[in-house]
């Protein structure tokens, strides 16, 4: 028996689960509940003091707590119920929620639609299987970006940071600003997997060079991190005996992927794509069950917190629309990965879609002067030229409501052509 009831309940507060509330409210939904395990709502953007959001969204560039900010207060305008403090502990396929939080102890909430928005996790080393002692000194990106503008601490200051993704690189630039020695960026693939802005504004304006095909090898240190040896891989990632560099460091930063928090979406049985560790949904952005609705880093890992927020208030429109509507069967079209693209979301269509439909793609490598095109079987559907598809930026393709209405197959593929 649940403790409650709401229309529409939202895991997470961040920039997504924020968003998908504002639609819903504005689209007349009175009873929303939102539930954020941190103590204050605004998500990963409070740590995130550098600029560089909101360019998209807003047209000015705002910092990460700036822009969660505006969502707060809008939030807070529209009488939106915010639970902070709170740990959701399950969520079952009929939609019942459990939670626990010292306010309110123990509860079920039974909601007509949920939506989750929960963010995402980052690899840890352990998943890197990086040889070498298990010694203080080693942080996620992430954490660290904690440490130094959330509580004030320096992790270290002669650094080295594995992997170019975008936290990591940011990290490259704070720690330098903070005084500390970056050493070196190592990436094991032969392209960034971070935005080509922040290799130049975080790496290059600080003469921090960047290894790529570099991996770290060993790790030295017995109560703390004293060095690391990093050395070239081959095609197919393994080291080039030879090819070592020792660095003398106290830090090492793990910049090597994140990973959709998806843990309470297995407990509800909704299914996940492979490609993205996301959840497989329509273009409303429901999961293969009803009701429940992913949106943001859950879904798949976005690039710009811009294209987070678009496409959330999207999800939060459409729970909003379920919890009005009467059920009904539907009719889908697949979206299935072709050459050079993965993980496109959504993965599925409807037929009879009402509004345009942004598919989302990582490229599976670097294309230069290449064409990502939409078929569906011989037919071209669409086309888009670029002068680089990489896949440290998302890529986005907008097919009109009138082309997916005309579209007499059942599935479509989405590939990169080389010109």
């Amino acid at each position: 028996m649940a403790d409650m009831q709401v229309d529409i309940l939202i895991i997470g507060a961040g920039p997504a689960g924020l968003a998908a509330a504002i639609a819903a409210r504005e689209d007349g939904i009175e009873s929303i509940l939102v539930l954020e395990r941190e103590k204050e709502p605004g998500g990963i953007l409070r740590q995130c003091i550098h600029n560089g959001f909101g360019l998209h969204r807003f047209e000015e560039e705002l910092t990460g707590p700036e822009y969660a900010l505006r969502d707060i207060c809008r939030a807070r305008e529209l009488d939106i119920e915010i639970q902070c403090g709170t740990t959701v502990l399950s969520v079952s396929p009929d939609r019942v929620v459990t939670c626990v939080s010292p306010e309110t102890g123990f509860r079920r909430i039974q909601a007509k639609a949920v939506i989750l928005a929960m963010g995402c996790r980052e690899r840890p080393r352990g998943a890197l299987c990086t040889p070498g002692t298990r010694c203080a000194g080693i942080y996620s990106a992430g954490t660290a970006q904690r440490f130094v503008n959330l509580e004030g601490f320096m992790p270290g200051r002669r650094v080295v940071i594995l992997g170019s993704g975008d936290i990591g690189l940011i990290m490259a630039r704070r720690m330098t600003l903070q005084g500390a020695k970056v050493l070196a960026c190592v990436e094991i693939m032969p392209y960034s997997s971070g935005l080509n802005r922040n290799i130049v504004q975080c790496l290059q304006d600080y003469d921090i060079p960047l290894y790529l095909s570099h991996t770290v090898t060993d790790i030295r240190g017995k109560e703390r991190l004293e060095g690391v040896t990093v050395s070239r891989v081959d095609d197919r990632r393994n080291p080039v005996p030879g090819t070592e560099i020792d660095f003398e460091c106290d830090t090492l930063l793990l910049s090597c992927g994140l990973i959709p928090e998806n843990e309470l979406s297995l407990g509800a049985g909704v299914q996940l794509s492979p490609a993205t560790s996301g959840a497989i949904v329509n273009d409303s952005f429901e999961t293969s069950v009803p009701g429940i609705f992913a949106c943001g880093n859950v879904l798949h890992v976005h690039d710009l917190v811009d294209h987070v927020s678009n496409e959330s208030f999207r999800a939060g429109h459409a729970a909003a629309a379920f919890v009005r509507s009467v059920p009904g069967e539907a009719s889908f079209i697949s979206v299935e990965d072709g050459d050079g693209v993965r993980g496109t979301v959504p993965q599925k269509i409807r037929r009879n879609a009402d509004a345009n439909v942004s598919l989302m793609f990582r490229p599976a490598a670097v294309y230069r002067n290449s064409t990502a095109v939409v078929s569906c079987g011989d037919r071209v559907i669409m086309k888009k030229k670029a002068m680089i598809y990489t896949p440290g930026e998302m890529a986005v393709l907008e097919l009109k409501k009138e082309q997916i209405q005309s579209m007499e197959g059942d599935s479509i593929t989405v590939r990169i052509e080389r010109s």
